[in-house]
């Protein structure tokens, strides 16, 4: 744009007299308000009258009310005055984005399995990043106290007007049997429990709560036995052949060195008396504030999607033998 279109608008000096104007029903008012003389306020409105060539004040009214361009006038000030700290805040952290150390916090299958292809991708783009694993509920409370700058949950969590909740992608759960377990017949998961005991996630965790539900909801009665907070010693006990589990092919990926002593078949080869059981799926969520860190989240939500896509999710189709629509469904793309 020219510097002759630049100089056909007010500056915010102008506006912000003009909304203080309207604001405060009158000048000496909003002289007061802007800390300036009286006769000052009544020059700028006279000069953003010229500017915008309109009057702005039914001066034949008193006190003076702002006519019907004069308020349309007010309405996009305002807009624009209530948006200009947000958005020079905004051009501000795009910059320390580059110096800042970015704090990214990730669920523990995501982390081993996405975390090394994703520090690959952003590692180069601000001087530090450090990477922390843990469960849900742990990594939700430190992004909450400011200890992450973002974070990949599988939580939905609360909706917050200045947090962005992005659906990356889901997964389904599955079965996951010993490699010596050839039958098709399969039943209801409380007929298969009572050959085979199923291997649980504790309660403590969100994936436990998670399928302890799901359990609930479709009337299955599964004795509880061993449990355990991950992956690595569940899949080794179904691996000796000791019972079954419930979980997902991100948690397969990360303990995969058992794959060849498993046998993973869909949640939903399973039928009890109703029928067929539903699929039961979880959401990855990339979470960060609005307005920091510049377009590192959206550059950190192009390479996961990418690195799911392209690599991971053709790698475990390959792998497991499972349709790639159980591995991974991609959202919002």
């Amino acid at each position: 744009m020219s510097q002759t279109a630049y100089d056909q608008y007010p500056d915010w000096n102008l506006l912000a007299a003009w909304v203080a104007t309207v604001e405060s029903e009158s000048v000496s008012e909003a002289a007061r308000r802007l800390e300036l003389s009286q006769a000052a306020v009544s020059m700028r409105l006279k000069l953003l009258e010229s500017k915008m060539g309109v009057e702005l004040l039914d001066r034949g009214t008193r006190p003076a009310r702002p006519t019907a361009a004069g308020m349309r006038l007010y309405e996009g000030a305002n807009d624009l005055l209530r948006r200009a700290p947000e958005v020079f805040e905004g051009v501000r952290n795009i910059s320390r984005a580059k110096m800042l150390v970015i704090r990214i916090g990730c669920v523990d299958s995501f982390a081993a399995n996405v975390g090394p292809l994703l520090f690959q991708g952003i590692s180069s783009t601000s001087q530090q990043v450090r990477l922390w694993s843990g469960i849900t509920p742990t990594l939700e409370a430190q992004f909450e106290n400011r200890e992450l700058d973002i974070v990949v949950s599988t939580s939905m969590g609360t909706p917050h007007p200045a947090v962005q909740r992005v659906n990356l992608f889901s997964e389904q759960y599955v079965v996951a049997l010993p490699a010596q377990y050839k039958s098709d017949d399969f039943g209801s998961l409380t007929k298969l429990g009572k050959s085979l005991p199923l291997i649980r996630y504790s309660a403590r965790s969100s994936i436990g709560k998670q399928i302890d539900a799901y359990l609930e909801r479709t009337g299955e009665s599964l004795e509880r036995t061993c449990e355990f907070d991950t992956t690595d010693p569940l899949l080794s006990l179904v691996s000796a052949g000791i019972g079954f589990a419930i979980t997902t092919p991100m948690c397969l990926w990360q303990s995969r060195q058992f794959s060849s002593m498993l046998r993973t078949v869909p949640l939903t080869s399973f039928r009890n008396a109703q029928g067929p059981y539903p699929a039961l799926s979880r959401s990855f969520y990339l979470v960060y504030r609005e307005g920091e860190l510049g377009r590192m989240p959206k550059e950190i939500e192009s390479l996961i999607r990418v690195a799911m896509k392209r690599k991971l999710t053709i790698e475990m189709v390959r792998t497991f033998g499972l349709p790639e629509e159980v591995i991974c469904t991609m959202v919002n793309e």
